[in-house]
C-alpha cells in the first residue's frame, strides 16, 4: 500500500490570504452590507420590493425596472451585481458573486438555486480565490435547485430544469438538464396568453 503524502502536500491554508481588492470594496462595507442584508432586508415583508431593490442599489448593484428580489435571497458582494429590468430573484436564491454575475432581462431565477461566481486554484498549495464570471441572458429561466458553476454563460431564451447542475455554457433556446446538464430540446416558442 503506498504511503500517504505528507502533510500540507496539496492545501496549506496558514498561506491563504485574500488579495486586498478581490472584494472590490473595503472590509467595513462588506460587513455592512452582510448586517443590512440579514436585519433590513431578509426581515422585510414579501410584497416590499422597492425596499430591496433600494438597499441592492444603494450597495452597488445594477437594478433594472420592476426587478422582483424575495426576502431571503441572498447576495455576496451586490456591487458585481447586474439585472435586468422585469427580472425575478427566487426565495433562498444565493448570489455567490465572488465575480460579477450579470442577469438579464424578463429572467426568472427560481428558489434555491445557486450561482457560483468564484473558486479556488487548487494547483497552487496557497489555494487562492478565482472569481470567474457568470451571464444569464435574457428571457432564460433557472428552475428550483440549481446550481450554475464558475464562468458559465446560460444562453438566451434557455430553461435549466430544476436541480440541474451547469458546468459548461448552455445554448440559446434550449431546454437543458441533468447533472452535468446537457441540452435535452429546443424550448418551443409560447403562444400568447393575451
Amino acid at each position: 500500500m503506498d504511503p500517504l503524502p505528507p502533510k500540507n502536500t496539496f492545501i496549506n491554508l496558514s498561506l491563504f490570504k485574500v488579495a486586498p481588492e478581490f472584494r472590490g470594496r473595503s472590509a467595513f462595507i462588506v460587513q455592512l452590507w452582510w448586517i443590512i442584508q440579514d436585519c433590513l432586508i431578509r426581515t422585510s415583508p414579501q410584497f416590499m420590493y422597492g425596499w430591496r431593490r433600494f438597499w441592492w442599489r444603494v450597495f452597488g448593484a445594477e437594478i433594472g425596472d420592476h426587478v422582483i428580489i424575495r426576502p431571503t435571497a441572498k447576495v455576496t458582494y451586490p456591487w458585481k451585481i447586474k439585472v435586468g429590468d422585469y427580472s425575478w430573484i427566487g426565495d433562498n436564491v444565493e448570489l455567490y458573486s465572488l465575480g460579477p454575475i450579470e442577469i438579464g432581462s424578463d429572467v426568472v431565477i427560481s428558489q434555491y438555486a445557486y450561482l457560483c461566481a468564484g473558486t479556488h486554484d487548487y494547483t497552487k498549495l496557497d489555494f487562492p480565490l478565482v472569481a470567474k464570471p457568470i451571464r444569464v441572458e435574457d428571457q432564460a429561466w433557472i428552475a428550483a435547485g440549481c446550481f450554475i458553476a464558475p464562468g458559465v454563460i446560460i444562453g438566451m431564451g434557455s430553461i435549466i430544469g430544476a436541480h440541474s447542475v451547469v458546468l459548461d455554457d448552455m445554448p440559446a433556446a434550449t431546454i437543458c438538464a441533468g447533472n452535468p446538464a446537457r441540452a435535452v430540446k429546443p424550448r418551443p416558442v409560447p403562444k400568447s396568453s393575451i
